[in-house]
């Protein structure tokens, strides 16, 4: 029974391999992220005698826009596949981003929330800026979605900080029991 029960332990550990070709996938995106980039920049450059009105800031936000997206993807496979599936063995190669192998799980969902919150502005403030094709309920829509997110990321600070204090409490406790013992 031990041996079967190891067996499928095994089985259990190794099933982790089945979210990679999920991050594999996210490095695609990043590379039609590129694309769509690439294309806006020569779009901006192309045009910029011609733009008209809020063109320029507004192609430039979207350029803004799809970086912030393909920093959330890297960050999301980074972590996503260090906390996961393996750590990712460069050592200590000089382009390594500091907070590689220290992002844990509730660090990703806030840097996460922050990314979309940043995204969401930036949605908002190129509706505002072209705000003559929408209407005042397509705004208010896009207003309420924002502020859900924003609302969203505070909450999960919120409860991060929390925890965080619960744990910190918890850890006082035992120390304060080993030292009166």
């Amino acid at each position: 029974m031990k041996n079967l029960e190891h067996r499928l332990e095994a089985m259990i550990f190794a099933s982790r391999w089945l979210l990679a070709p999920f991050f594999v996938g996210l490095i695609f995106a990043i590379l039609v992220l590129l694309a769509k980039f690439a294309k806006e920049l020569f779009s901006l450059v192309t045009d910029v005698f011609a733009p008209t009105g809020h063109d320029a800031v507004i192609s430039i936000l979207t350029l803004v826009d799809t970086a912030l997206i393909a920093s959330l993807l890297l960050i999301i496979i980074f972590s996503g596949y260090e906390n996961f599936v393996s750590k990712i063995g460069v050592g200590d190669h000089e382009d390594r981003p500091a907070w590689m192998g220290k992002v844990g799980f509730s660090d990703l969902k806030i840097k996460l929330i922050g990314a979309i919150v940043a995204i969401s502005a930036v949605e908002l403030l190129k509706a505002f800026l072209t705000s003559t094709q929408y209407t005042n309920e397509q705004l208010a829509w896009k207003v309420a979605i924002h502020f859900t997110f924003v609302m969203s990321g505070v909450l999960f600070a919120v409860t991060d900080w929390i925890v965080e204090g619960r744990k910190s409490k918890a850890e006082q406790a035992k120390k304060s029991k080993t030292y009166n013992v």
